[in-house]
């Protein structure tokens, strides 16, 4: 599946900082702007993938699971 979010990217010094506008809590960092995307690519991951199995639980056998499309 293909998402793409916001990165908000600031320079502090030596380093870039990013955040996702649309997930928050997730940061990145990296002594490049590559680098530092990729952090936040890799904290965007992590956060979802953490709220998909948080929401799966309790979900009863019969329930259909299915997926949807946003484009």
């Amino acid at each position: 599946m293909h998402n793409e979010f916001d990165a908000i990217i600031e320079q502090d010094g030596d380093w870039f900082i990013a955040y996702s506008t649309e997930i928050p809590g997730a940061n990145g960092q990296g002594k490049s702007k590559e680098e530092c995307l990729k952090s936040l690519s890799e904290a965007i991951h992590l956060i979802l993938s953490d709220r998909r199995e948080d929401a799966l639980r309790g979900i009863p056998n019969d329930a259909i699971h299915d997926k949807v499309t946003i484009e």
